[in-house]
């Protein structure tokens, strides 16, 4: 291992989110350390303009690699749409992405009808409908806007009547068009699976991309020599663009949370 390998790596989302794969992250590698940045000063991203989002992701990634990170996780399918290609190009450590689990999903479906619950900014990305492209195949894929849902795990709503109300308006249309394999194209949606699923019901399964996110950030480390030589518990540490007194005890929750 060269003497990199103890830097921490950098992980960012619009907001709290993404602290669904930073879960993913620390399972998989429990040995490395974490900075994780939260965006909520300027979170949803779903409704701003792609080159607003590239802003963020850029302004992010300096701070990040200000603070000595040695790999940036995207944690967010709406930045990673918007800004990944433009950062791989631009910065010389690499950066892991993730994009709506189209993929699996089509191969799991047995209706040949999957849901993509997303941003309407993601959904609108040119690298969302190359994806689309790619491994739609004969599947019949329905994208679904969600706005509302990440606005509600920013808080920390995670149930209730409200947030329920809004899952149903998103969810059953789906199910209703046969929907049997639902995507979660966004990583705050992870923390509300349980009211999801409760939704769809048994004929429905959820899938998300974290852990596989964590998998390709271990192998990205791997190749390039950067995985940490500790045998020790990595540590953890998260920034904010928003009110650190408003975001803290929702990142404390979140925190004690294993969305899966």
């Amino acid at each position: 291992m060269n003497e990199g390998g103890a830097a921490p790596i950098g992980v960012f989302d619009s907001g709290v989110g993404g602290l669904s794969v930073l879960a993913d992250l620390r399972r998989e590698l429990p040995h490395e350390s974490f900075i994780y940045y939260a965006d909520s000063g300027h979170c949803p991203y779903g409704g701003k303009p792609a080159a607003e989002i590239a802003a963020r992701a850029f302004a992010i990634s300096d701070e990040l690699i200000a603070a000595g990170a040695k790999l940036i996780v995207v944690a967010c399918n709406t930045a990673t749409i918007a800004a990944v290609e433009q950062l791989r190009a631009t910065y010389p450590l690499s950066f892991v992405g993730i994009e709506p689990a189209i993929k699996p999903a089509v191969t799991q479906t047995k209706s040949g009808v999957v849901g993509v619950l997303a941003t309407g900014a993601a959904l609108a990305g040119d690298k969302f409908l190359r994806l689309q492209a790619q491994h739609g195949g004969k599947v019949r894929v329905i994208t679904q806007p969600c706005p509302g849902l990440v606005e509600y795990v920013e808080r920390g709503e995670l149930e209730g009547p409200a947030v329920r109300a809004l899952v149903e308006r998103y969810v059953e249309p789906l199910l209703r068009d046969g929907v049997d394999t639902l995507v979660l194209g966004c990583t705050h949606y992870p923390f509300l699976r349980p009211l999801i699923a409760d939704v769809a019901g048994s004929g429905a399964t959820l899938i998300d991309t974290g852990a596989a996110v964590a998998r390709q950030t271990r192998r990205v480390l791997d190749r390039e020599g950067l995985l940490s030589a500790s045998s020790a518990p990595g540590s953890l540490q998260w920034r904010t663009s928003g009110d650190r007194t408003v975001v803290a005890p929702v990142v404390e929750r979140l925190l004690t949370l294993s969305p899966k």
